[in-house]
């Protein structure tokens, strides 16, 4: 059987998504462009999955569809990890 509910999962290590990166930058761009909050835009879409939430300015819905919401998750701990880190981010 697995790990039971008290023990911390481990995830094997994967390298930067390129592709997920470019999907964000692109729905935060064509969000922002429209005149939409990207941030709200694109936490109602990870959240909820509802591509609604994107526009189809600079064809964004398309884009960030091809890509699998847990990537996408992945990919933005990992970018505002990286961000805290230069940062010196600490609490």
């Amino acid at each position: 059987m697995g790990a039971g509910f008290d023990e911390t999962m481990r995830f094997a290590p994967r390298t930067e998504n390129s592709e997920a990166r470019r999907a964000f930058l692109l729905a935060y761009r064509a969000l922002e462009e429209k005149g939409y909050n990207p941030v709200h835009q694109i936490a109602g879409y990870l959240i909820s999955g509802d591509p609604a939430y994107i526009t189809n300015h600079l064809d964004a819905r398309n884009t960030i569809r091809r890509i699998e919401r847990d990537d996408l998750i992945e990919e933005l701990v990992r970018a505002y990890a990286e961000f805290a880190k230069h940062e010196n981010f600490e609490r």
